[in-house]
Parts: structure tokens; C-alpha cells; sequence
């Protein structure tokens, strides 16, 4: 929730059961509270002035109403009023986006129906780096307490560098000259998690605090903004997860749950946020702006848990089916035998240092001509440590107790009746229980560092000049940025002291036992593998496998834009044609270094690619005078690969099935790995909007879109010249053009729909409403996209329905808000053990959150301070994903409502 406001501006620059109780809940919070209107604005008109949501409301009607491009945006309603962790909260609920929620925080932002790799995100206006393998931000990184205001641009410009295939997401702080005010604004809250802690160590509890300075010096020509932000807050998770699914699915076959592999996870996030601004206006025509921001980040997880080898009878795991329950096709009771757990003991540590450096220096002349200069550099240090822990009741399948388990499998995933108490470390010790070790000495864990490195720099001039006619003004720019980002893991086996087949686990080093009972599980023993490596009783042996220096990598982009821009302004009949026509043509020279396998022998080399992308665009929006809007978009829009898919490290040897080989001959080239050959997604864009609105403050748009797809990116196997490339010894290839696994540009296909905005103060209709209101909207998008073999592909984060809405009340200093996002079924993103991502069929959700709060009004002792109370996630909705049919669970993870109490203060 959060003191954001809603808005639709249109310039660059600046379960049944469930909906039941969401409904109740919204308007619940949406119910009329005691209050005082705003006090009158001093004007000829005497015009009431609102403030607080209501203005910000009001102020985004009429920025969409005389602005041009297709965007959506989100704005504090004042200084330190951000009370949510992030800014993903608050994007997720602007029309036709979403968000998937990573270990209960909103993180992952979607975009008509396109995922995080769809969209690119820019701070200021200045491409940054990413906390993350790919080019997408995360958004915990950026304190919303910082942010002034987000928008979202749907349609490109010309002069928009830096665009995304469905989006460009900016991130702006506040502009103190522009501000014009000087102010201290402090704030603080408390969290509460209502799944407890968890875990040992970790909290139930936890705060964020922050504080704001902005002030103007020597006669209004210096102005500085500083912001700092600190959080310290646990976030918990109850999850199952399952292998798979043993069976067909059908009578005769009937599926039965594989595999389990559920955990309890503690998460503490504490993140610094530092930003500064400083604006000197050296004269009348040109202003110089310093920004930097500085993140330090830690989330710090603890994951506990048993897996359990089940209906896929490896390790020894059988089954009777004399003792199942079927229905439809789907085994939902039954017993197992000869069961050997691993008691899980997981760590993931994920540390990120981000800086953010920018100038730029802005000339307006009073003789029309515009000029500026932009120079950016981000850099992001990110090390991710997870460290796997295993112990049970002895070493390998054949030793040790076994369990017999009672298991009932249903819509929230399988409940399971040991017969071993998993809590008791006379029974439980350090060991490699099923032998994933593969020998005789035991593997009692995994140890894997993952240290990334991300910089980018940019350089940018652009000059205006204003014109007569029907062109108003005619921009030309350049931009140039240079970026670099590599991978270094650093893996080991975790073994045991003295090579001992299996150790008790040091009675110093118990903890709590952790609680599985919401999987029937009971107590588990806990311990923190970190600890145990300190002491000696878990030593590491580095992993000197050749798939471990194959992963890592260094891919470098080179981009060189131009743009060309004419902007229109055009009196037409009884009604005013204003938009933007112009070109980007961009040069991208992209590279690759790291180490491939050559029949397994490793070998330095390198790789590049450059090639040109040419990007018209074209805004018009016509005017009427009755308040009704016409606006039309047209565009050639790319979006760059994922920076891991680019890498140069492959994997390849010879092979004689002729019947693989793409020419027909053999013996061929055969491999996996990366792509630094890939080309961008691309596609050609329209947009049409539909704009009605109702005085200074109502609403209701329809934006009808389609994008056709001319270049998608697919992983399969294709035709691939390994010329430059190290041959495998033995018997030369016949040919050079051999057969790769990997990402490649495939045929496209298209993506349509329609979103439907409303903003609507009740005063509209009757005076006796004032205060009440609604904003929100829905989106559908149906997509058409075909993956390299002609079938009809899944998109990452793709949701043929979103909707969110926000009802409520604000008067007399009181308010009231409740807030419903709902997203249809989706391919999510999951994060497999040791950072590798997977993705699965996401079930569809409905988050509803609310949020109460009074500001002392003019004339009070204590003028200038608020309080909020904020509830989160009030129906606990869970965030599942299915396998191949609807009843066979995946994920089902449950992370708890959160409740939050905090203030705001501004002298």
C-alpha cells in the first residue's frame, strides 16, 4: 500500500470464499472515518484544495490528460510517506501490471503479461545494474522511502534510450530546486510476521527506519536532497515441494507423488539505502544535478527440512499399492516403506554492495535551443553463498533406520505420518544418508559461492531546438554505454572431519528443533552448517570437476545509439493534435570470454557479435475539446537477451548419428551451453487509448494494444558454426557446422489485449460522497507466440488476467484504504538450491492488503505527523505451482499476513 498515488501520465522526463472475504475486507477499510476538509485555496474561484491521496489522485488524472506518451506511473504523496518495503508493492497495482511474490516480498514485475526479462528499468533516466543474473532489477534494492516517483513507459519515443520490449520502468528521486521547500521528514515502523519465527535465530519482529533533508542555499541556486534508509526485517515461509509425480495420471497408472523436498524458511533482510542529490543553477540557462545512491543489501536465509526419496523408488522407497486411495487417475493416500530421509540444514546467503553515480548539465536557452550532457555509471558486487547440510540415520541406503510413512496428497500439496522422530540426534547424525556422494566417503553437503560482478557505464548529449508549425520542436541525441558483467563460482564438497562415514552432530551446536508439523512432519534437528565448518566438524574440498570453471563467464555490450525526434503540436478543427515522430538506430557490439569443453578439454576462448537494430516510433494524441482523448502509438520495440544466455561457455564433442546431424553428414560437432551469437526479441507495436474525463479528477480509460513478434528467443537445439573454436581431438568433424543446445532467435508469433483504467472520486456524483473513491483497473492479454518447433510457448509471467482496484477514504485528516491484485494463471519463476532458476505453472492468486491512518491537521501541536496501521496479505493467500495436472502440487507455500505500525514526521 503506501502513500503512493496512481497515475497514467504520458511524458518522459519528470477461491470463492476468498473474493467473499476481500471484498469484505476492502470495504472494511474503505469505511467513513471522523474528520476536516482541507483548508481553502486563496483564489478567485475559491477552489477547495485536497491533499494527501485524493491530490495525488487528482494530480495524475491531469498529468495523464495533457501528456503524451503511453505510460503509467506511481508518486509519493509526500516526503518519507513510503511505508512499503519496496516499490514493487506499489507498481503491481498501476493497470495491466503484476508482480510474483519471491519469499513474501512483491519483486518480480510483469508487464502486459511479459515477465521481468521483458522490461528494462533505469534510475533517473540512467540504465543501472541488476542484483541479479539477468539485466532485470530487483526492486528490494531500491528503499521506496528514496523514490519520488516511478513511471512505466508502455510506448517508446525516439529519445527514450534504454527500452524494454513492453516496457521501461524509471525510477526518480526528488529534484530539491524543483521542490522548492526546505523540510526534514523522518519515519519509522514495526513489522510482525504471524507464522512466528520459524526457525532458530530468527525474528517475528522486525523495523525500518528513515529520514529525508531537502533544502535550497544561496539565494534558491543550491539545492540539496539527502535520504537514508534502513530495514531490518524477517520474512517466513511454510513450503512444500515435491519431486514430481510417479504414473500417467490414468487408472491403470495412477499418479503418486515422486518425491518430496519441503522446508521452513527464515529470512532476515537488512538493506542501507544512501542517496544524495545536489543541483547548483549556475545561471539563468543551465542547471547542473549530482545523483548518487549507494545500497548495501543481505538477505540471510536459513532452510530446514526433509527430503524424502518416495513414488519414483529410488534409494530403496517401495510402495503397495494395496494400500492407496485413487481418484481420478490421482493417488491420494497410501503408505510407503523402506523410507531414508535427509535432514536438510540449508543456508543461502546473498550479499550485494550497488552504486549509483550520475551528472548531467542542462542548458535552455530563451532563443529556443535545449542542450545536455548525461555521464552514469552503475556498479553492482554481489556474492551468494548457499550451503547444503545433510544428515539422517546413517550412511548410504543401505545402513541406517528406515521410515514407514502414511502420506495424504491434496489440493495444498502432502501430508505425510512418519514412524521416526527426526528431532532425536542419538538418531540423526551427519552423514550422506542415500550416498549422493557417488564413492565411499561421504558427501555431507554442498558448498557453493557464487561471486558476481556487474558495472555499466554511460554517456549521453542531446540538443533541442523549438520550431513554428506543425513540428514543434526537433531533438537529436547520442548515447553511448558500455557494460560488462561475469560470473566466478566457487564450489566445494562438504566432507567429514577425518573422513569419518558419519559424525554426531556436535551437542554445542543444537538449536531449537525446527517444527514440520504443518506437513505432519513433526521436529526436525537443527543445526547452522556454518558454525560446523568454523569448528572443523564439516571441511570443504574444493569440486575440481570441469563443470564448475564452465559455468563461469564474462559478457561485455557495446552499445552505440542515435535518435532523431520531432515533437508535434497541431491545432485540428475543435481539437489540438500534440504526439512525437522520430528514429533510434542502434550499433550493439557484444562479447564473450570463458571456457569450453572440447571432448572435456578445457580451453580459453572468446566470441562477439555486432549487428544494427533501427527503431521508429510515432505518439499522437488528439485532443477534444469536451475532455475526450484519442491517443495512437506505433513503434519498432526490442528488448536484449539475458546477459547469462549470452556467455561463450559450451560444452561439445564429436558425434556419428548422422540422423542429428543439421547437414546431414557426420561426423559432426555436437554441444550445450551459451549463445554470444543471440539477437534481441523484437517487435512491432500499436496502441490505441480511449480517454474520458470527469472535471480535474475522474477517469476511465480503455487501452487496446497488439505487438507482433517478429524475433523470439527459444532454448532448443540448432544449427550452430563452431568456427573459431578449439576442435575436439580424435576424428575431425566432416563439417564445421555442427548441432548446439541453447538459446536461440526463433519465429515469433503475436500478443494482444485491452486494459481498462478507472479513477473515480464519489464527489463526482454526489457531494454527501466526498472523501470516498475508487482507482484501479484490469488488463487481458492473449498471447500467440510459437517456440522453435512450431508450438504455441508459454511466456514467463505471462497472465491472461490482472486486475487490481483500490477503494477508499480520505477527509478530515483520516484514511482509510483497502487494496485487491489478482493475476490468473502464470509460468513463475522459482529459484532452485544454489541460485539456478527454474520455472513452473503458477496457480492464480488474489492479495488483499489494507491500511488506516490519521494526519494531525494545520492548527494541531502536533501539525505535521501521521500514523498508519497496514495489513498485508490479509487473506493469507497462498503462492502454489502445479506439474502436469491441476492436482499434482509443485509448490505450495504459505508466508503469513504481516501487520505494520509506523509514523511519519515533517517539521
Amino acid at each position: 500500500m503506501g502513500k503512493f498515488h496512481f497515475n497514467s501520465a504520458r511524458q518522459f522526463g519528470h477461491g470463492a470464499s476468498r473474493l467473499a472475504l476481500g471484498a469484505a475486507l476492502v470495504a472494511a477499510f474503505a469505511a467513513p472515518s471522523f474528520a476536516q476538509d482541507a483548508p481553502p485555496a486563496e483564489s478567485e474561484d475559491d477552489v477547495i484544495v485536497v491533499s494527501g491521496f485524493r491530490a495525488s489522485l487528482e494530480n495524475a488524472v491531469n498529468e495523464k490528460k495533457n501528456n503524451d506518451q503511453i505510460v503509467e506511473s506511481v508518486s509519493a504523496e509526500d516526503i518519507g510517506k513510503l511505508p512499503d518495503a519496496s516499490i514493487g508493492e506499489s507498481i503491481a497495482r498501476l493497470p495491466g501490471v503484476t508482480s510474483q511474490r519471491l519469499n513474501g516480498r512483491s519483486n518480480n514485475i510483469s508487464i502486459r503479461g511479459f515477465g521481468p526479462d521483458f522490461s528494462q528499468t533505469t534510475l533517473n533516466g540512467r540504465e543501472q545494474t541488476s542484483t541479479g543474473d539477468n539485466r532485470a532489477v530487483e526492486f528490494d534494492q531500491y528503499p521506496s522511502e528514496i523514490v519520488s516517483q516511478v513511471v512505466i513507459y508502455k510506448s517508446p519515443t525516439a529519445s527514450l534510450v534504454g527500452q524494454g520490449l513492453v516496457g521501461t520502468i524509471d525510477i526518480r528521486t526528488v529534484r530539491p530546486l524543483d521542490y522548492g521547500k526546505s523540510v526534514l521528514a523522518v519515519g519509522a515502523r514495526g513489522s510482525y510476521a504471524d507464522l512466528g519465527a520459524l526457525n532458530a535465530g530468527s525474528k517475528k519482529y522486525g523495523y525500518r527506519a528513515n529520514a529525508t533533508f531537502i533544502d535550497q542555499f544561496a539565494d534558491d541556486t543550491i539545492g540539496v536532497a539527502l535520504s537514508v534508509s534502513y530495514v531490518d526485517e524477517p520474512y517466513q515461509l511454510q513450503e512444500f515441494n515435491a519431486w514430481g509425480y510417479a504414473g500417467s495420471g490414468t487408472a491403470a497408472s495412477p499418479a503418486v507423488i515422486g518425491g518430496s523436498k519441503s522446508y521452513v524458511t527464515s529470512t532476515q533482510l537488512k538493506r542501507l539505502g544512501l542517496n544524495g542529490t545536489v543541483q547548483y543553477q549556475a545561471s539563468d540557462t543551465v542547471r547542473m544535478t549530482f545523483d548518487a545512491f549507494y545500497s548495501n543489501f543481505k538477505d540471510d536465509q536459513s532452510k530446514r527440512g526433509i527430503e524424502l526419496p518416495l513414488g519414483f523408488g529410488a534409494f530403496g522407497t517401495t510402495f503397495n499399492p494395496a494400500t492407496a486411495t485413487v481418484s481420478d487417475g490421482f493417488v491420494t493416500a497410501g503408505t510407503f516403506n523402506n523410507v531414508q530421509g535427509v535432514v536438510r540444514n540449508d543456508i543461502f546467503e546473498r550479499k550485494a554492495d550497488l552504486y549509483s553515480f550520475g551528472y548531467n548539465a542542462e542548458y535552455k536557452g530563451d532563443d529556443g535551443w535545449k542542450a545536455f550532457i548525461d555521464v552514469g555509471y552503475s556498479k553492482t558486487d554481489r556474492n551468494e553463498l548457499s550451503i547444503e547440510a545433510y544428515s539422517g540415520t546413517g550412511f548410504g541406503q543401505p545402513l541406517g533406520a528406515t521410515d514407514t510413512i502414511r502420506f495424504t496428497s491434496g489440493p495444498s500439496g502432502t501430508v505425510f505420518s512418519p514412524t521416526l522422530d527426526y528431532s532425536n540426534p542419538a538418531l540423526i547424525k551427519l552423514t550422506d544418508p542415500l550416498g549422493w556422494g557417488g564413492g565411499t566417503v561421504p558427501q555431507a553437503g554442498y558448498y557453493n559461492n557464487r561471486i558476481v560482478e556487474d558495472e555499466l557505464k554511460q554517456y549521453r548529449v542531446g540538443v533541442e531546438k523549438e520550431v513554428d508549425g506543425f513540428f514543434s520542436a526537433i531533438k537529436f541525441g547520442l548515447n553511448y554505454t558500455d557494460r560488462g558483467k561475469s560470473l566466478t563460482p566457487d564450489e566445494s564438497l562438504v566432507r567429514l572431519r577425518g573422513g569419518a562415514l558419519e559424525l554426531p552432530i556436535p551437542a554445542g551446536a543444537l538449536l531449537r528443533p525446527t517444527n514440520l508439523g504443518y506437513l505432519g512432519l513433526g521436529p526436525i534437528v537443527s543445526y547452522d552448517a556454518r558454525d560446523l565448518i568454523a569448528d572443523g566438524t564439516l571441511v570443504l574440498e574444493r569440486n575440481t570437476s570441469p563443470d564448475i570453471p564452465a559455468k563461469a563467464f564474462r559478457v561485455s555490450e557495446d552499445l552505440m545509439t542515435a535518435y532523431l525526434q520531432a515533437d508535434i503540436e497541431q491545432e485540428m478543427g475543435s481539437g489540438t493534435l500534440t504526439g512525437n515522430i522520430g528514429v533510434q538506430a542502434i550499433h550493439t557490439d557484444q562479447g564473450s570470454s570463458g571456457t569450453v569443453f572440447a571432448r572435456g578439454v578445457p580451453r580459453q576462448v572468446s566470441a562477439s557479435a555486432n549487428y544494427w537494430d533501427v527503431l521508429p516510433s510515432l505518439n499522437l494524441s488528439m485532443r477534444f475539446d469536451s475532455d475526450f482523448v484519442i491517443r495512437f502509438a506505433a513503434s519498432r520495440q526490442i528488448q536484449r537477451p539475458r546477459l547469462d544466455d549470452l556467455r561463450v561457455a559450451v560444452s561439445y564433442d564429436i558425434s556419428n548419428v548422422v540422423a542429428n546431424s543439421p547437414t546431414g553428414v557426420a561426423p559432426f560437432i555436437d554441444g550445450n551451453g551459451g549463445n554470444p551469437q543471440l539477437r534481441p526479441y523484437r517487435a512491432n507495436a500499436f496502441d490505441l487509448n480511449f480517454e474520458k474525463y470527469f472535471g480535474q479528477s475522474g477517469l476511465i480509460s480503455i487501452q487496446l494494444f497488439h505487438k507482433d513478434i517478429k524475433s523470439y528467443i527459444d532454448r532448443t537445439r540448432f544449427p550452430f558454426d563452431f568456427d573459431g573454436y578449439p576442435l575436439p581431438t580424435g576424428l575431425p568433424p566432416a563439417t564445421l557446422i555442427g548441432r548446439l543446445e541453447s538459446s536461440f532467435n526463433t519465429g515469433g508469433g503475436k500478443l494482444y489485449g485491452g486494459e481498462l483504467a478507472v479513477t473515480l472520486p464519489f464527489s463526482n456524483f454526489s457531494e454527501a460522497l466526498d472523501g470516498f473513491g475508487v482507482t484501479g483497473g484490469v488488463g487481458y492479454t492473449k498471447t500467440k507466440i510459437k517456440d522453435a518447433g512450431g508450438n504455441v510457448d508459454q511466456i514467463p509471467g505471462y497472465s491472461k488476467w490482472v486486475a487490481n482496484g483500490t477503494a477508499y477514504f480520505e477527509k478530515w485528516g483520516f484514511n482509510a484504504r483497502g487494496s485487491v491484485r489478482y493475476r490468473s494463471t502464470f509460468l513463475g519463476d522459482f529459484t532452485g538450491f544454489g541460485g539456478s532458476p527454474t520455472r513452473r505453472t503458477a496457480l492464480a492468486e488474489m492479495i488483499v492488503d489494507g491500511q488506516i491512518g490519521y494526519d494531525f491537521q494545520d492548527g494541531s501541536a502536533l501539525q505535521g505527523l501521521s500514523l498508519y496501521l497496514q495489513g498485508q496479505n490479509l487473506t493469507d493467500e497462498r503462492f502454489a505451482s502445479v506439474g502436469a495436472s491441476r492436482n499434482q502440487v509443485i509448490d505450495y507455500q504459505i508466508y503469513g499476513r504481516r501487520f505494520l505500525a509506523g509514523f511519519n514526521y515533517k517539521f
